[in-house]
């Protein structure tokens, strides 16, 4: 399918800053950025609001199957909406963190969520970040990007994200965990991390946020000087 703009797809382990350089690549392109993982995380909410068991595949998909999600600028800032209401905060919360990823591995939701993410980018023009972008949601995607870094760096950073919204941990735990998350990510049924076989690896390990965000608009420009607008 030939679009007028790209489609730019970040894959990448947790911890290494997907979401935050994926929305800023995507607010100085003037693309849309779609935080897929907000999306699964809507669904667990509802879920838990709906006092479901989060072990009834059944319940949960039919509950996917019948739920609205759309993504809303507010004030400059990017809003998961859910059946109408701004969920944006409350799908942050640690319960639902919790309770997202036996929803991401049911396959009826992955697929219908897919099916979602696929309609929200055919035109192109947007950023889309998540585990299986590259490879699952738009394996024809103009500029694939998986980002990396060493797990003691990114077991750092997240640490450094805890501490300064008050949360007692400790680097040892924090990177037990994240060690733990890597590999559950590349073992999963269904949406499995993987690096595409054309995907650009960006080692984010020695880098600043923004020397990221300007590597990957680069790329990004390179990409659209080839027959795109950018």
């Amino acid at each position: 399918m030939k679009r007028s703009q790209p489609i730019i797809a970040i894959d990448g382990p947790v911890g290494v800053g997907k979401s935050a350089v994926a929305a800023q690549l995507a607010r100085r392109l003037g693309f849309i950025y779609i935080d897929t993982g907000a999306m699964y995380r809507a669904i667990a909410l509802k879920a838990l609001r709906a006092g479901l068991s989060l072990d009834d595949a059944d319940a949960i998909a039919a509950l996917a199957l019948e739920t609205h999600l759309h993504f809303e600028r507010k004030e400059g800032e990017l809003r998961m909406i859910c059946d109408g209401a701004d969920v944006s905060d409350a799908i942050r919360l640690p319960e639902v963190s919790a309770a997202t990823s036996p929803v991401a591995d049911n396959p009826a939701v992955r697929e219908r969520l897919v099916a979602l993410q696929r309609e929200m980018g055919r035109n192109g023009g947007v950023v889309m970040e998540g585990r299986d972008i590259s490879t699952v949601v738009f394996p024809d995607a103009e500029l694939k990007i998986y980002l990396d870094a060493r797990p003691e760096i990114r077991a750092r950073r997240r640490c450094d994200q805890l501490e300064a919204k008050g949360k007692s941990v400790t680097y040892e735990k924090t990177l037990e965990d994240l060690n733990e998350r890597d590999r559950r990510d590349r073992m999963r049924p269904v949406g499995a991390l993987k690096k595409a076989e054309d995907a650009v690896v960006v080692d984010t390990s020695d880098l600043t946020e923004e020397q990221v965000i300007e590597a990957l608009r680069c790329l990004a420009v390179e990409k659209g000087g080839r027959g795109m607008m950018i």
